[in-house]
C-alpha cells in the first residue's frame, strides 16, 4: 500500500488535489481513497489530506498512516507541523517552499539525514505564474509524478485533463502547465 499526507492550508487544494490524484490513480485498476481532516474548516486553517493506494480494496479508514510521500503545500507548515510524524525510513517530503533544498534543511532539524528524500519546489509561485492563483496542489501533483515515477508524465496529464474536465479550457491549460512546470523544476 502506498499512503500519502498532505499538509495544507483550507483554501490550497489538498482535498481537490487528494480527489484529483484519487480520481486519476482509479483509472489505473488500482484501489484509491482520499479524505480530509479538518480543524476549524475555515480558510486558511491548517488541515491534512489523505491517499492510500493498494492493488487491493482499502479498508483502513483511520488518520494514522506511516506515509509513503508527505506533501507539504504551505511553506509554514513545515516550520510548524511535525511532517515526520510516523515516517518510514523510506518516507519521501516533497516541499513547497523559495528555500533551496539546503536551506530548507537546516532550518529544520527533524529533516537533518534525510537530504536524499526531501525534494523542493515553489509550487505557490508555479500556480501564480500558470494558474494566476495561489492554489499549488496541481504543481504539487507535478512534482509527485516526477518524484514518485508511478506515472508517465503525459498518461497523467491525460487523466488528469478528464479531472478537470468541468472547467473552462482556459483553467485546463493552465493546469497542465503548472503539471510540467512543477514536474521539470522539482528538485
Amino acid at each position: 500500500m502506498v499512503e500519502i499526507r498532505w499538509h495544507s492550508r483550507a483554501g490550497q487544494g489538498a482535498v481537490t488535489g487528494a480527489k484529483g490524484l484519487g480520481d486519476v490513480i482509479s483509472t489505473t485498476g488500482k484501489q484509491v481513497q482520499a479524505f480530509a481532516l479538518y480543524g476549524s474548516a475555515k480558510r486558511g486553517a491548517s488541515m491534512t489530506a489523505y491517499n492510500r493506494i493498494d492493488d487491493k480494496q482499502v479498508l483502513n479508514h483511520a488518520k494514522f498512516m506511516h506515509p509513503d510521500y508527505v506533501f507539504v503545500i504551505d511553506p509554514a507548515l513545515a516550520y510548524s507541523d511535525d511532517i515526520t510524524e510516523h515516517e518510514t525510513d523510506d518516507t519521501k517530503y516533497i516541499i513547497t517552499t523559495h528555500l533551496s533544498k539546503e536551506e530548507l534543511i537546516k532550518d529544520i532539524p527533524k529533516l537533518h539525514g534525510k537530504e536524499d528524500r526531501v525534494f523542493v519546489i515553489d509550487c505557490i509561485q508555479v500556480s501564480l505564474d500558470t494558474i494566476g492563483r495561489a492554489i499549488p496542489n496541481t504543481p504539487m501533483l507535478g512534482a509527485f509524478v516526477k518524484v514518485s515515477g508511478m506515472f508517465e508524465l503525459d498518461y497523467f496529464k491525460e487523466k488528469m485533463n478528464k479531472v478537470l474536465s468541468k472547467f473552462p479550457q482556459k483553467i485546463i491549460d493552465a493546469n497542465m502547465q503548472a503539471i510540467d512546470r512543477a514536474f521539470n523544476e522539482v528538485k
